[in-house]
């Protein structure tokens, strides 16, 4: 094998064809053990199979925000519309997952850049691709944000957190990245995630502030002498 992959391991087997117990199975040991799938982690192939599992992630995504969506619980909500707004919803989260694939590649080859690890495209967007295992769970937690906003906040920062952790383990084991570059790296995106769920968190504060201004009696007393100017004139 070119990347001294052995030819045992099955991640590294090129099959010519999509493996999808396969990808069960990667799918599995990214979340549960990543340090040791992405040391095995296949580089190289083509692009159809980071491709492919992309579209899965975002279409299972897809899934989950549809069903909020219908149910009405998540942040994205059908409305008058119903299930269409749903099915756009379904759709979007694919068409998603496909620019995200490139878009993250070059994100993360950036980062990895910075860190001293590798700058191989393709090498990029299969952890790129590996790394979107998340996107179905964060989908699945996203109604939480229409229960409670800062309920939603607070777990988008643990999604987040949870995807720097797999990002960190395959800058170190896939993408050769120097570690103690990678931790520093690691503490100022973690620092920018909670900063951003704080100013999360104060504009959904403003928000509420500015949509109870409309609920109290002083509004509802100018409504009704706007309706009652309207009659006399």
């Amino acid at each position: 094998m070119s990347n001294g992959t052995p030819d045992s391991n099955p991640q590294a087997q090129s099959t010519g064809s999509f493996d999808f117990n396969a990808f069960i199975n990667e799918s599995k040991e990214t979340l549960l053990n990543p340090k040791a799938y992405f040391a095995a982690m296949k580089t190289t192939g083509g692009m159809a199979e980071p491709l492919i599992k992309s579209v899965i992630y975002g279409a299972v995504a897809g899934v989950f925000a549809f069903l909020w969506s219908v149910l009405k619980i998540g942040a994205v909500t059908g409305g008058m519309f119903g299930g269409a707004v749903g099915v756009m919803v379904f759709v979007w989260y694919i068409i998603a997952a496909v620019i995200g694939l490139f878009i993250g590649a070059v994100i993360v080859l950036v980062i990895s850049a910075i860190c001293k690890g590798s700058t191989d495209f393709e090498s990029n967007v299969r952890v790129t691709a590996s790394l979107m295992v998340v996107m179905p769970i964060s989908a699945l937690l996203g109604f939480a944000g229409g229960i409670n906003l800062y309920l939603g906040a607070v777990i988008t920062l643990g999604v987040n957190i949870f995807s720097l952790w797999l990002l960190y383990n395959a800058l170190n084991e896939t993408l050769k990245a120097k570690q103690e570059t990678t931790k520093i790296v690691s503490y100022v995106l973690i620092a920018l995630f909670v900063l951003g769920m704080f100013m999360k968190i104060a504009t959904l504060r403003k928000a509420n502030q500015f949509m109870e201004g409309f609920k109290n009696s002083d509004f509802q007393e100018m409504m009704k002498d706007i309706e009652k100017e309207k009659e006399n004139n």
